[in-house]
């Protein structure tokens, strides 16, 4: 499915959000790329003019694309060499208009013709732009191998152990190994691993920095971090930190996927179409409050706690408004983002963190007032602000639901027996209808 950031009208004083924003909310980080700095020091230049920036500050070029050129590229993180990406394109739009490649967004597409805009977006629905896709992602696997097998046959490695004094010549392996055996540090295999000097160098930064390598909190010295790791069994690092995917084989495999996604596929095809899924088991997925961290799997749930909580009634709003589907993923996609954006999705008043628009929102009763339809009914609210908003998928379309609404809704609907249908053409109510009609005419 595609996702991509929802985008707003040209403003220097909004904060933009150039890609899909996920739950929990963390600082995103790219695979695309390795650690080196003059990789990050490469010059990116726009595709519709001169105007470049360095890749580090990829943010900023994404941002003179929209506001200038109104041109969205979707799921720029899963594009593994940005750089080629853009110079590819740059060379196709010179020779055939952009809207050939882009598929066109009309914004305010409900007010006057003067405040409508068009916006393009560049995505791998386009066949050229996903083969292109493809091709970078292949190339940078090519290359991801290729500087794995170099660090397998180096063996002029040399490094000191992180947690005592002894020195590791030869192979990184060597080094890799004691960790694990003498000091329960496993960081997996050796040839799992890329750019292994780097990778050390982060977690050697964290232990100087007195940092603990899994929960990553800060201790006052030496003596006190590695009692905490010891303790608390920390002397690993944590998973789930996407800083350390840069520096494994498998993120690298299958770009948008997380090592954890990988290896949980099983790639063995069914061979019997009737196989017991009796033990089927579904992975629960939590919706997320609109104004807080509260998490539930029950959509119930969630729904009583917004109006119990924040007195935030999204049923009501649908009942009032008579939201149909589109509207209310719209809705909720605006205030995701107003309140990501900590600014008051009722008054637009701008604040300094979350808990403060969260704060203003409840004292000045503005939870359940909203702007004009015409602000958050925009054709940008279709993107997701958050690609695994589970509240989303909850969501009900009015119009179906008007059917047990109307003024039909208590008349009961007895069903005919059809087992005999010689009888029951003989005696349906139907059947004398049609007599006394065929008779009056």
């Amino acid at each position: 499915m595609l996702t991509i950031a929802c985008f707003t009208l040209p403003s220097d004083e909004q904060e933009w959000i150039l890609e899909p924003l996920c739950f929990p909310e963390q600082p995103a980080t790219d695979i695309g790329t390795n650690s080196s700095s003059h990789h990050d020091m490469e010059v990116v230049t726009c595709v519709l003019c001169s105007h470049s920036a360095p890749l580090s500050e990829k943010d900023r070029l994404l941002k003179h694309l929209v506001l200038v050129h109104k041109l969205v590229i979707a799921d720029v993180k899963l594009i593994a060499d940005f750089p080629k990406y853009m110079e590819y394109w740059k060379n196709r739009i010179s020779e055939q208009p952009i809207t050939d490649f882009c598929s066109v967004i009309k914004t305010n597409s409900q007010g006057p013709v003067e405040k409508q805009e068009h916006y393009f977006l560049l995505c791998d629905v386009l066949p050229e732009d996903r083969v292109l896709r493809e091709h970078l992602q292949q190339k940078r696997l090519e290359e991801i191998l290729e500087q794995q097998q170099r660090e397998r046959d180096d063996d002029s490695f040399q490094r000191i152990c992180m947690f005592c004094n002894d020195e590791f010549n030869g192979n990184r392996s060597s080094l890799l190994n004691h960790m694990a055996r003498e000091h329960s540090f496993n960081v997996g295999l050796p040839d799992n691993i890329v750019y292994c000097v780097e990778f050390l160098d982060h977690l050697q930064s964290k232990l100087d920095n007195l940092q603990c390598l899994y929960c990553e909190k800060t201790f006052r010295d030496k003596t006190t971090l590695k009692d905490h790791m010891r303790k608390k069994q920390h002397r690993r690092i944590n998973g789930n930190n996407s800083e350390y995917d840069c520096f494994y084989i498998i993120n690298y495999l299958e770009l948008g996927k997380t090592w954890e996604e990988v290896q949980s596929e099983d790639d063995r095809e069914m061979e019997d179409e009737d196989d017991d899924w009796s033990d089927w088991q579904a992975h629960p997925v939590c919706a997320v409050c609109l104004f807080c961290e509260q998490q539930s799997e029950s959509m119930e749930k969630i729904y009583t706690h917004m109006e119990e909580t924040h007195g935030f009634d999204l049923h009501k709003l649908k009942t009032e408004l008579n939201l149909r589907f589109y509207q209310q993923v719209k809705l909720v996609n605006y205030i995701r983002r107003e309140i990501h954006q900590c600014r008051c999705y009722g008054c637009q008043e701008k604040f300094g963190s979350k808990p403060e628009v969260i704060r203003h929102v409840m004292e000045a009763g503005h939870v359940m007032q909203l702007p004009e339809t015409s602000t958050w009914d925009q054709p940008q609210y279709y993107f997701p602000t958050y690609e695994n908003d589970a509240l989303l998928c909850a969501l009900s379309d009015s119009d179906s639901e008007s059917e047990h609404t109307g003024p039909w809704r208590d008349v009961p609907v007895i069903a005919e027996d059809i087992s005999n249908l010689k009888v029951l053409k003989q005696t349906s109510v139907l059947s004398h209808l049609l007599k006394n009609t065929d008779s009056s005419s």
